[in-house]
Order: structure tokens, then C-alpha cells, then sequence
């Protein structure tokens, strides 16, 4: 008797079980990333890569994820998919996200992490890439138009596994490919002396860097480490680490502190003070460092990469990787020898090899944060600077950033819409107690951002990872961008409390 088979239509498991595309990849609440729909989508992600004659059955397909509680299981149900599918499903282990993007990239492979980033851990998502890179805005909307054959035997009436799926013991390939990546780059002796305060809280970039690290001659003291998952977001750092990071500085004498987030491709970087360091800024030092000659960022990040003078060309995107990825390719096609990227969030791209002194630096075009701590902390040392210094030495721009949870991605882009609507006149009395000025400048390439006359910018942005509607600040002292942000945010509370978006803000108070 033949098999019971369920067809199922991709756009509508979307609808029904609210896991849908974000700005990294598919995520959701982990209960209702069952193993029936991580099963789907992973399905999905192979028939269209198959449909693009990028992969056929018998070829590797790898499988990694973080320490989430139910990253084990949305991995196992992963990893079912793809033997269904005919093709080699490989064990990552818990690595780094870039770490699986790295082994795809170097095999020709596609690959898949079961992560949530820095959001927590009551929610999951599950990144893919291409055996070229990590899917596209085009791969998401061919992914949705599948339609896929799940076998009727495998899930209960919940979504779940009538038979728990088991993983295979973890090739350790791809922890040692990213760390050569690093160690082949760098002479042995690049960071000898270096004090390097690892955080290691629940980030699965822990161990990686302390072999990558040492193997460079710093001294490492791990600290901070958690059994239980820490929501790390480098641009919207916790109260706990801004803390942690000053005691650790009280207590303790070191040149940097190094972290990432959750997945590993977002860097959290502290200075010699235990002050934390914007992700935007960090960018700018990383490609002055690797010798960019073109840099491509999103528009929330910091005007300092324009007023640095330091690359020939610059470009702004949509936040979001996939929009980085295309400015990179779009700067490469122009010409442009040396192409890098990063976000607001540190996470930072490299299109091209990039030699230097007969060492070879891959390219990895997607988010990495391991570049960014070596990059920050060579150049340090070669300036012969402190971190801080290295960061006073750059134009003052500051940035300063938050998030509203519990805040609808729906309702935040309607609120954003009717004050953009509403014209100069409601922006500027909308921010009328925040003496920025009459407005100058309105860019609407994700979000409102608004410059005011005085140079200062607003930029609010619904969140395209969680019910978040995040503010971004920028002003030319870190007190100065701080204080709009806390009155921003006030404005912002207002908005979800009464409905109203008109109406005079909050004073700013330093």
C-alpha cells in the first residue's frame, strides 16, 4: 500500500503557523516551529535550490545550529528533511552561524543554521544558504511559492514527531575550517600580549574564539559563562552588560572584551574601560583595517563612515544582510576592487579574498563577527593606541539606540507611515521639545530617518525580526545622542499607549 502523502502549500503554513521570513532567514515562536513545519520548510528551501540546478540529491547538505533550548530538535526534524530528500545531511554540531557558511562556501554546499540571533530564546528561526551564499529577498519569495509532499506517517496532530528524530554525531569540519580561516590570515604572534576578556554567556562563538584567540598569542580569560540562553543584542545592549562590563573594568586589567551574540555573527566588543562599542562604528574600523576601497551599510548606521574619508565609495541600504549582499555585488560589478560590508549590528561581510603579505583572507559574504574583533584590536596595536583612543580618534558622531517590545510590526509601520504622511510640519512639532532644529532631510529607505538642521537624525524602523519598533539616534556627543533616545522612546511609549502619533515630545534631559 503506498504511503500517505500531504501536500502542503508553503504561503499557507506561513500564514498558519506565523513563522515567516524576517531580515535573517525564517523565524517564529519555537512552539509553533514544529518539526511538521521546520520539516517543510527545509524541504522548500531544497526543492527551489534544486529547481535553481544548485544542488541534486547525493550532494552534502549541512546542518548546524546555537545553544537554544529548541534548536536540538528543530535540527533533528531539519536534518530528516534533508535525507527525505535524497541528499547527505552533515552535523555541524553548535557552531557560529558564518562558521556554516564558511564550510558551504569553501565545499559548494548549501547549508542550514537552526538560530534566533539575539532574540529570546521563547522564539527560533532557521537561516539557509546557497551553496554561493545566503539566500536572497528572491530566494524567500520563491521558497513561499513552494508547494511541498510531507510524508502523513511522521507528525501527530501537534506538528511534532510521532517517533523523536535523532542527530548523527557532529563533524567537527566545520569549527576547524572557521578557525583556520583566521589562524592562516594573521602570523602566529599577531595578538602576543594582547589581555582579551572573553564574555562567554551563551554565545556558540565561544569556543571558536578562544582558539582562534590563543592561537593568535593573546592571553584569554573566559568569563560571564551561562547554562541558560542570554539574549544578546549588540544594538540594544542589556542594563546587566553595561554593568558587567564596568565591574569587570574595576576588577580587572585587560585590552578588550570580545563577544558575540547568540549565533556568533554579531559582534559584542567592549573597550579597555568596560564601555561597549557600537557595531556601526566597529565596521568602519574593520574596513579601514582590511584596506576596503568600497564599504556598503545600512542607513541606520553612523555617518562616521562618510566623514572618516577613509573609501572611495560608500553605499546605503535597507537594513538587512540580503541588501548589503546586493550593494556588495552591485560596488563589485562597478568595479571596485576591494568590496566590504557591515551593519549597524557589527555583523561584518567580505566580498573578495583579501591578500595581505602572502596570507589570503577568504571571502565571506555574510555576517562574521571574529573579523571584527581581530580587525579592532590589530589596529589598536599597530596605532599603538587603547581602544578608546582608537574610537576618539575617529569624527564625533554618536549613536544611541532602543527597542519598544510588545510593539506589532504592523502597527509600528502604520504609526511611521502617519507621521511621515503628516509632512514637515507634524515632524516638527512632533519633535518640537527636542531642539533639533527645522527638519532637513527625510530618507525613507527603511523606515524614517529625519535630519534636522542641527545635523541630528531620528530614525525609527519597525523591527523585521520580532513585534519591535526600534529609534536610532545620532548626534555629535554620546550624551547628547543618549538623551534624544530616552526622549524618543518616551514619545514612543506615548504613541502605544494613546494611538496618537501628533503632538509635541518629551523634553531632553541629559
Amino acid at each position: 500500500m503506498a504511503e500517505k502523502r500531504e501536500q502542503v502549500a508553503i504561503a499557507d503554513l506561513m500564514e498558519k503557523s506565523g513563522v515567516v521570513f524576517g531580515t535573517s532567514g525564517a523565524r517564529g515562536l519555537a512552539q509553533c516551529m514544529t518539526d511538521r513545519v521546520c520539516y517543510a520548510y527545509t524541504t522548500a528551501f531544497l526543492q527551489h535550490l534544486e529547481k535553481q540546478s544548485l544542488i541534486r540529491p547525493g550532494d552534502e547538505v549541512l546542518v548546524a545550529g546555537d545553544f537554544r533550548p529548541s534548536t536540538p530538535r528543530i535540527m533533528a526534524a531539519c536534518f530528516r528533511a534533508v535525507q527525505d530528500m535524497g541528499y547527505r545531511a552533515v552535523n555541524g554540531g553548535a557552531v557560529p552561524s558564518p562558521a556554516v557558511a564558511n564550510l558551504g562556501l569553501r565545499r559548494g554546499i548549501a547549508s542550514l543554521m537552526v538560530t534566533g540571533s539575539h532574540i529570546p530564546d521563547d522564539r527560533n528561526g532557521i537561516k539557509f544558504n546557497r551553496p554561493d551564499g545566503e539566500i536572497l529577498k528572491p530566494d524567500e519569495a520563491a521558497i513561499r511559492e513552494q508547494s511541498v509532499m510531507l510524508p502523513g506517517n511522521l507528525f501527530d496532530d501537534s506538528g511534532m514527531a510521532q517517533d523523536p528524530f535523532a542527530l548523527p554525531s557532529v563533524d567537527s569540519a566545520v569549527q576547524r575550517a572557521y578557525v583556520s580561516r583566521y589562524l592562516d590570515y594573521l602570523p602566529p604572534d599577531a595578538l602576543s600580549g594582547a589581555r582579551v576578556l572573553l564574555y562567554e554567556h551563551s554565545s556558540v562563538a565561544s569556543e571558536v574564539l578562544g582558539q582562534i584567540l590563543e592561537g593568535l598569542g593573546a592571553r584569554v580569560e573566559p568569563i560571564g559563562h551561562s547554562e541558560t540562553f542570554v539574549p544578546v543584542d549588540t544594538e540594544a545592549v542589556r542594563s546587566e552588560d553595561v554593568a558587567l562590563g564596568r565591574q569587570w573594568a574595576a576588577e580587572r586589567q585587560f585590552d578588550i572584551i570580545v563577544s558575540t551574540d547568540g549565533d556568533g555573527d554579531r559582534p559584542l566588543i567592549g573597550d579597555e574601560r568596560g564601555e561597549w562599542l557600537r557595531g556601526d562604528v566597529l565596521g568602519v574600523l574593520t574596513a579601514h583595517y582590511l584596506q576596503a576601497d568600497a564599504v556598503v551599510t545600512p542607513v541606520s548606521s553612523n555617518t562616521v563612515l562618510e566623514r572618516s574619508g577613509w573609501f572611495e565609495r560608500t553605499l546605503r541600504t535597507r537594513i538587512g544582510s540580503p541588501f548589503v549582499i546586493e550593494g556588495m555585488r552591485q560596488l563589485a560589478e562597478e568595479g571596485a576592487a576591494n568590496v566590504v560590508g557591515y551593519e549597524a549590528n557589527g555583523g561584518f561581510l567580505t566580498w573578495h579574498d583579501i591578500e595581505r603579505h602572502g596570507r589570503t583572507l577568504p571571502a565571506l559574504p555574510t555576517r562574521d563577527a571574529v573579523i571584527v574583533a581581530l580587525a579592532v584590536l590589530m589596529l589598536a596595536r599597530r596605532q599603538g593606541q587603547s581602544l578608546s583612543e582608537l574610537v576618539a580618534s575617529l569624527p564625533s558622531r554618536h549613536t544611541a539606540s532602543d527597542r519598544l517590545k510588545a510593539f506589532p510590526s504592523q502597527l509600528s509601520q502604520a504609526k511611521i507611515a502617519a507621521l511621515a504622511e503628516g509632512g514637515s510640519a507634524m515632524i516638527e512639532e512632533t519633535f518640537a521639545s527636542l531642539a533639533l532644529g527645522p527638519l532637513e532631510a527625510v530618507d525613507r529607505t527603511d523606515g524614517l530617518r529625519l535630519t534636522f538642521a542641527n545635523g541630528e537624525i531620528v530614525h525609527l524602523r519597525a523591527s523585521g525580526n520580532a513585534p519591535e519598533l526600534r529609534c536610532y539616534n545620532e548626534a555629535n556627543s554620546a550624551d547628547r545622542a543618549a538623551a534624544l533616545n530616552r526622549a524618543c522612546m518616551i514619545l514612543l511609549e506615548r504613541w502605544r499607549e494613546t494611538g496618537k502619533v501628533a503632538g509635541p515630545g518629551p523634553e531632553v534631559t541629559s
